[in-house]
């Protein structure tokens, strides 16, 4: 329970010899103060009964007055104690003094500015994005803390189905974006945790259909003969080496240096994860850095030629647009390629990942190596091809119903 008291700040003494009044709230051995906006002469103040002495003139309009401002004050600390038994000091004296709420849009720009400091341009830009839906969701008026409520985001989750057309996964990722600005909110105590719509919630995902290509597929695509279309020849040997050189991202492909590979080894720096992982490279990986490495060729060099030049990438924003406009052209190329396979699969670069740790697996790698060598955080994200694998042999097993 919360305690107040009506203190002199005498240490506080204008030019007149006058001290504020001040009413002290303390929660948790906290406490705050806050101005009444009258100023008295130590001789008029009686700090026993908390009252303005007779000795001033308008000690009844002032006792009046105080005792009308702490009354103010305890009903509305007596409503949020009684709403919520964790609320702090801090929002005790927010409510008495009448603070505007805090916009939910404005708070968020803490959040994004520290993303943008920190060089996270692709989580910038899905949280920008994610922010400016809750905008055009709201129509453009603030939206604050307070109004985010479990009826709010199931409001919000509707329309993003019924009037948007999203996915679960992309509704999923909205709301996480959401909840760790809220969650940021309660830790910087602007938001009660009792107050949280997310201890209401449980954010669903759905299974998504992951592509992979077959050895026997991989093999039809390494025998193209693509010498006619250098664009489709590039793209194909950075397709199969990264199928061969643990399912490495394009995003570390692209900027991969010739620095990065030694004795037979390849040292990936994951750009979306921040770590590092060594990877002994099969033969058919050699084999396609043989294609590439010239007498022009030096450490600090790129392996595959689509940066020509570190201005390219020398800044973050610079660097994530890079990748984005050729990841794309890449996705482009292996569509046409697929084509010219006569492989009736969409295939992206991303497949690459899929199909080295099915191979992997089916080839008898343990699951801990596969997952290690992928950079997964979580071997559960790695268990989703044992899962195929699995599904693979049932039907292999369908053969006995024959």
């Amino acid at each position: 329970m919360a305690s107040t008291k009506l203190i002199l700040l005498t240490d506080k003494k204008n030019k007149k010899g006058e001290s504020p009044l001040y009413l002290r709230i303390i929660k948790h051995r906290k406490k705050h103060i806050l101005s009444l906006g009258i100023k008295l002469q130590e001789k008029d103040w009686d700090e026993v009964s908390c009252k303005v002495k007779k000795s001033h003139k308008n000690s009844a309009r002032l006792n009046a007055f105080i005792a009308q401002k702490l009354a103010d004050a305890q009903g509305l600390i007596v409503e949020a104690e009684t709403k919520t038994k964790t609320i702090s000091s801090q929002r005790l004296k927010e409510k008495v003094i009448g603070i505007t709420p805090t916009n939910f849009f404005t708070y968020s720009e803490k959040y994004t500015n520290a993303l943008l400091t920190g060089q996270q341009i692709a989580t910038y830009k899905r949280a920008k994005a994610v922010i400016e839906k809750l905008k055009k969701f709201t129509d453009g008026k603030p939206l604050y803390l307070e109004d985010i409520t479990h009826t709010f985001l199931q409001e919000y989750e509707d329309c993003c189905i019924k009037e948007w057309g999203n996915r679960t996964n992309t509704i999923h990722g909205n709301l996480r974006i959401i909840r760790k600005i809220l969650n940021d909110a309660i830790r910087d105590d602007l938001m009660s945790r009792d107050d949280n719509p997310f201890l209401k919630m449980t954010l669903k995902t759905e299974s998504t259909q992951r592509n992979y290509l077959l050895e026997e597929e991989l093999k039809t695509i390494e025998e193209l003969d693509l010498s006619k279309t250098p664009g489709y020849k590039l793209t194909r040997d950075m397709f199969i080496f990264a199928c061969y050189s643990g399912g490495i991202r394009i995003s570390d492909l692209l900027v991969l240096r010739w620095k990065d590979i030694s004795d037979g080894r390849l040292l990936i720096r994951m750009k979306k994860t921040g770590g590092t992982q060594m990877v002994k490279l099969p033969q058919k990986a050699l084999d396609i850095l043989d294609l590439y490495h010239t007498d022009q060729s030096f450490q600090e060099s790129f392996v595959f030629p689509y940066v020509t030049s570190d201005k390219d990438i020398d800044t973050p924003l610079k660097l994530h647009n890079f990748v984005g406009k050729k990841t794309a052209l890449c996705n482009k190329n292996l569509k046409e390629i697929a084509d010219l396979a006569k492989i009736p699969k969409k295939i992206t670069f991303h497949v690459s990942r899929h199909s080295f740790a099915t191979i992997a697996l089916r080839k008898g790698m343990r699951i801990e190596y596969v997952s290690k060598l992928l950079g997964h955080s979580d071997l559960k994200e790695t268990q989703i091809y044992a899962k195929v694998i699995n599904e693979e042999l049932d039907k292999a097993m369908d053969v006995f119903n024959d």
